[in-house]
């Protein structure tokens, strides 16, 4: 198998540190708000990466953590934490938000397939772990205080920037333009460790350390939660191509100082998903959500299929055309396998042969677009139902399309409204006119917490159960 890591910019063949076992270590959401399905491209990718070390034996334990404190707004360590200002936004805890947006994620995850990781660690739960880290980040040089807060002194290292040859002056404050340098930085590229002192007062969520009533920064939870479950030695880390500065690099950082030796083998950076404005982005307010297409008629696992049709390290454009077109040859597909009859004596020999074209697709760099060429040919293949119904099954346990289960019949929309869900519908209507676009999405996933899907046309909003 052949794996692109981002580290060294090249494909190489793929190894583990201990024989027949991955240890993988996924960057969860922030969950402050909807998952975009951009967000939820990088899941699926990564979803297939870990279904196929599985199909080839390997014993696979994934980590992913929950980001619900200390994701500030900027790059540069600056700005607001994230689900503070979720919760400010709608007028609930902290805790409320984090609890609501993860079960929502999660609910978007199993409409997609997605596996749900070994471990699930939400940040707020590993705050002993990070201050240890960073006590012993002190302990051995490679950390400071200044100011209130404890920072990671980027001078120390041999090369900080390790996954490409930036120019530390245009990456000094972060990625993101009208960002004010942090004074307390001995150097421009250190980030912050623990906080005590930011430019807003009213986080809601602190703890005591060594170094003051305060909480964590971003990137050292990653590196923690990792450590506590993977080990000293991880195989594979994975997140989106957005993570890879500065998230990924300060992980990478502050990771080797405290182990004193290297500690992840290959990284797997998934592109955008892009639009025709650009990458998609939540700070317009409105974005795409899988409840929006869910809404627009298109079946959650049509767009799982959209992503496979493109290689995860090519940015993907989304269009409501490119993705309909999807899902119509996605329902064909998925028709076509399900009436496969298990009919006939199942050939060994051919099973064996389809399964070495998938393998040979996936063992270069997770080609999932070639992957899918080899369900069609099993499809177009001299070989009885048994034989193609058997090799499909094999297939899917990879790409998870649920192909040989039939297609559901379009349900008929409620002939008579529920008082109740019809008033939903009118608040979220007022809602959307008054440009209140979180409470439309939280109306929107209270309804589909209960099964009801809602059904936007030119004439108004509809709904269907189940």
């Amino acid at each position: 198998m052949q794996l692109y890591n981002s580290l060294t910019h090249k494909k190489e063949e793929f190894y583990t540190n201990e024989p027949g076992k991955v240890k993988i270590y996924t960057c969860g959401p922030t969950v402050y708000h909807f998952a975009h399905i951009g967000n939820l491209r990088t899941y699926i990718m990564e979803d297939v990466l870990v279904r196929y070390l599985g199909f080839l034996g390997y014993d696979v334990l994934r980590v992913m953590n929950i980001t619900d404190v200390g994701h500030l707004s900027s790059d540069a360590d600056t700005g607001e934490d994230k689900m503070l200002k979720g919760a400010k936004r709608e007028h609930k805890t902290v805790m409320e938000i984090a609890d609501f947006y993860t079960k929502a994620f999660f609910s978007d995850a199993d409409k997609l397939n997605i596996k749900r990781p070994d471990v699930t660690q939400p940040a707020t739960g590993c705050i002993t772990e990070f201050i240890d880290m960073i006590s012993a980040l002190l302990e051995k040089g490679y950390a400071y205080q200044a100011g209130g807060n404890v920072y990671f002194d980027t001078s120390k290292l041999d090369k900080y920037y390790v996954f490409g040859e930036h120019d530390a002056e245009d990456l000094e404050v972060g990625v993101r333009d009208g960002v004010e340098a942090d004074g307390n930085k001995r150097n421009k590229a250190d980030f912050v460790l623990w906080f005590t002192k930011s430019k807003f007062e009213d986080q809601e969520l602190k703890w005591d350390s060594p170094w003051g009533y305060g909480y964590p920064g971003w990137h050292i939870e990653c590196s923690a939660i990792s450590l506590k479950y993977c080990g000293e030695y991880l195989d594979i880390h994975c997140g989106g191509i957005d993570n890879q500065f500065p998230h990924h690099t300060n992980e990478i950082a502050q990771s080797e100082s405290y182990l004193g030796h290297k500690w992840c083998n290959f990284w797997f950076h998934v592109l955008h998903l892009n639009t025709a404005s650009g990458k998609m982005s939540k700070s317009s307010g409105k974005f795409l959500t899988l409840s929006v297409l869910e809404e627009q008629g298109i079946d959650p696992l049509a767009y799982r299929y959209f992503c496979l049709n493109s290689h995860y390290r090519k940015n993907l454009v989304y269009s409501e055309e490119a993705l309909e077109n999807a899902a119509k040859a996605y329902k064909k597909l998925r028709q076509r396998c399900a009436a496969l009859k298990d009919e006939g004596e199942i050939s060994a020999e051919a099973l064996e042969g389809f399964r070495s074209k998938f393998k040979e697709a996936l063992d270069n760099d997770m080609n999932t677009s070639l992957a899918l060429t080899a369900v069609y040919d099993v499809l177009k293949a001299d070989e009885n139902d048994a034989t193609k119904r058997a090799a499909v099954a094999d297939m899917d346990t990879v790409l998870c399309l649920d192909l040989l289960t039939p297609y559901p019949e379009e349900k008929k929309e409620e002939e008579e409204g529920d008082p109740a869900i019809l008033a939903k519908i009118a608040e979220r209507a007022a809602a959307k006119k008054a440009k209140d676009y979180a409470r439309a999405d939280a109306i929107r996933a209270e309804l589909a917490a209960e099964g009801i899907t809602l059904i936007d046309t030119p004439q108004g909003t509809t709904y269907k159960r189940g």
